[in-house]
């Protein structure tokens, strides 16, 4: 077993590098200066070239992609007698660390990981990331919590009602849920709800569960601010879990053990819940998996559109700013998301199928 999981950890962490060397390389070949977006109306040539030598960018691209993993290693490499050296351990940048290692004129330390700072605010990336993260996190909780919860019964009704008028109805809707992407239904949602029903004498109420306007900018939460947003972003999980819950459950229900329990005069209720949701329930349980993790980094339209204080609106407002380290440092952020909860995803596999750990 731990043979597995080092495996997978290792398959994680090459994933995570091709991942820093596709955003490294990406957003340091688009168009712009750093120096003058931070200088503004004030840039001169000798206070660019002073930001572009503290950015490091007046060194060659392969030593800013080493100085860019450098910077997101726990442990990194430095030269701590020169301050005016690329590879100078600035506290400002890297405090609190322990060195390690100290041999001479370098030095070997253990650190945070460095995302980098604001070109606009002047704010450490990860600061930004750790006021708007619980944010991002409460949505895809909500979000998939509604799906689960609704996509199962709903599942459970279309097996056991199978070609009836609301098996059908079922079906269609759920089609048209897994067809309809983010940024669609966010629009569509906030069209409906913000201006076609609050024109309505009696309807007004749903106007005010468009408006975020408490804990989306961090006051306090308000939970009718987290209603739509939180739906939208779930419909296409429950669509699928809808789907998987019906299958799974028809399959499960056409077994003899199914038989032989209402044979031996069990309730409906019981076979149902106690007998064949249990054994329905692992490709949902995979599906949830996998979508709670894509919800963490699909949420960004979501976000933009109902103005939910996320990582989504950071990536949104970083892009539109030309903030790189930003938007370089969420992408980042979003991607050891869905490393980790795959590896710990694989894991839980590895301990429930045997057969897993063989792969």
């Amino acid at each position: 077993m731990l043979r597995f999981i080092l495996k997978r950890i290792y398959y994680g962490v090459f994933v995570l590098l091709g991942v820093i060397t596709l955003v490294f390389f990406l957003f340091n070949i688009l168009p712009g200066d750093p120096a003058r977006m931070m200088l503004g109306q004030r840039a001169d040539i000798t206070s660019v070239e002073a930001i572009n030598r503290e950015l490091g960018r007046n060194q060659p691209v392969y030593v800013q992609y080493l100085g860019f993993l450098n910077d997101l290693s726990p442990v990194s490499y430095h030269i701590h007698r020169d301050p005016e050296n690329f590879w100078y351990p600035d506290s400002s940048k890297y405090a609190p660390f322990f060195t390690l290692i100290s041999t001479g004129n370098s030095t070997i330390i253990l650190k945070k990981p460095y995302l980098r700072r604001s070109y606009q605010s002047k704010r450490e990336v990860s600061a930004i990331l750790a006021q708007a993260f619980p944010n991002t996190m409460l949505l895809a909780t909500v979000a998939m919590g509604f799906a689960v919860i609704i996509g199962v019964f709903i599942g459970i009704l279309t097996a056991i009602n199978k070609d009836t008028v609301f098996d059908r109805l079922s079906l269609i809707i759920s089609v048209l849920g897994m067809s309809l992407p983010s940024f669609f239904a966010a629009i569509l949602m906030a069209w409906l709800f913000a201006f076609v029903l609050a024109g309505y004498t009696g309807l007004s109420m749903f106007g005010s569960l468009y408006t975020v306007d408490d804990f989306g900018r961090g006051e306090f939460l308000d939970l009718k601010n987290l209603i739509l947003p939180a739906i939208t972003l779930g419909i296409r999980p429950l669509a699928i879990i809808v789907e998987l819950t019906r299958s799974s459950m028809l399959e499960v229900l056409s077994q003899d053990y199914i038989r032989t329990a209402r044979a031996k005069g069990l309730s409906n209720f019981s076979v149902v819940v106690k007998h064949a949701l249990r054994n329905a329930l692992n490709p949902v349980v995979t599906a949830v998996s996998g979508w709670f993790a894509s919800l963490m980094a699909g949420a960004v339209f979501v976000e933009y559109v109902f103005d939910w204080k996320g990582v989504g609106v950071v990536i949104v407002d970083g892009l539109e700013k030309y903030d790189f380290p930003v938007v370089m440092g969420a992408v980042l952020f979003i991607a050891v998301m869905l490393v980790i909860i795959n590896i710990f995803v694989d894991i839980i596999y590895g301990l429930l199928d045997p057969r897993v750990r063989l792969a």
